[in-house]
């Protein structure tokens, strides 16, 4: 066995169906007597619904969050952090509002609860990502990290089974990587194939019935031990190149990771292989890239970058931001496999190995 460091994330989570109740003891508990809801417009609604939940100890919502954490959305909302004088935040909702609420922790230290109504993952991650000028760079520092986050089963039964699909499989993209980080650890591969495993079999029966209590459950799930892999190893190819698409080309953050992953499987299959036994054994596949992309199919997600807004006059550009200053990745990372790689994205066509077929 390898020599490995584990530490985990100093965070508080309540698990189950009707838990959203407990919110009000968690601020107590934390001492967040004036708190901020944050949400996107979208979930404008939810977030005025948990103002009026917690009486006093809310001070009012902003529902202005977007994807991609864009600055000019976090300053707007410390302009109203500061005119409420918030001692904290609470965020509802995917990857954008929890973006939110670390940028806001991150320049203030005001203790933060998350309520996921997602797959994201990203509450359990001391990573920010934030976008200014069209460039999208990311960040780690525990003071990102939330304080509670309180995943309730009951809130994800209203999301539509394509939003299920994508950010499930943006999940699933975080425990992919974490199976060949260059620091991970035993502990942390048994929790990635756990949560691999979970996802992929309660995505389809999401598929067919979004009231399935049952697999939200385990898709909820799923979703907390992917994120808790992102959290405590690194990140590789996969993440750079989406990180680059998303906020260079402003394509939509989980339905990028849903295209680009069985791409980028197929790119480090060769060299990573016990990390894609172990993917493919979670999905109950032969082969991890291939069966994520017929995952991918099944489950009614768009497979390729075009159908998501990208021009192909952009790869040639897109393949040169990505090999620009890269993550660590266990195959090098070279430009015209890159573009080889982000071309079959866009196109959708099925993934190949070309480290073995060339």
């Amino acid at each position: 066995m390898q020599n490995f460091t584990y530490q985990a994330a100093p965070m508080r989570v309540i698990f189950g169906t009707g838990t959203l109740r407990e919110l009000p003891a968690e601020l107590a508990r934390l001492g967040i007597g004036r708190a901020l809801i944050l949400a996107t417009p979208h979930q404008a609604r939810q977030a005025e619904e948990i103002a009026a939940m917690i009486g006093q100890r809310g001070v009012g919502t902003f529902a202005q969050a977007e994807m991609h954490t864009p600055v000019h959305v976090t300053e707007r909302a410390l302009l109203r952090v500061n005119e409420l004088d918030a001692d904290g935040v609470v965020a509802i909702g995917g990857g954008s509002t929890t973006g939110l609420g670390k940028a806001i922790a991150r320049r203030t230290d005001l203790p933060q609860i998350v309520v996921p109504t997602s797959y994201a993952g990203s509450e359990m991650t001391p990573i920010l990502g934030e976008t200014q000028d069209g460039l999208k760079t990311t960040q780690s520092s525990p003071k990102v990290l939330p304080e509670t986050v309180i995943y309730d089963v009951d809130l994800t039964l209203t999301m539509p089974p394509s939003l299920s699909a994508t950010s499930g499989l943006n999940a699933i993209a975080h425990a992919v990587e974490a199976l060949y980080a260059r620091d991970r650890n035993p502990i942390i591969s048994l929790m990635a194939e756990e949560g691999i495993s979970s996802l992929a079999r309660s995505l389809p029966k999401i598929h067919v019935d979004a009231a399935d209590v049952e697999a939200r459950t385990d898709a909820l799930y799923g979703a907390w031990l992917c994120g808790c892999c992102l959290g405590a190893v690194g990140m590789a190819l996969h993440h750079k190149l989406c990180h680059t698409l998303g906020g260079t080309f402003n394509l939509p953050h989980a339905e990028t990771h849903a295209a680009v992953l069985p791409h980028v499987l197929a790119y480090n299959a060769s060299a990573a292989p016990q990390a894609m036994a172990r993917i493919a054994r979670a999905i109950g596949r032969e082969d991890a890239a291939g069966g994520l992309f017929e995952l991918a199919g099944a489950i009614g997600v768009q497979r390729s970058l075009r159908e998501l807004g990208m021009r192909e006059q952009d790869i040639d550009r897109a393949a040169g931001l990505a090999v620009t200053n890269p993550y660590w990745n266990p195959r090098p990372v070279e430009r015209e496999a890159i573009r080889g790689l982000i071309a079959r994205a866009w196109a959708g066509t099925a993934p190949v190995d070309d480290a073995r077929h060339s």
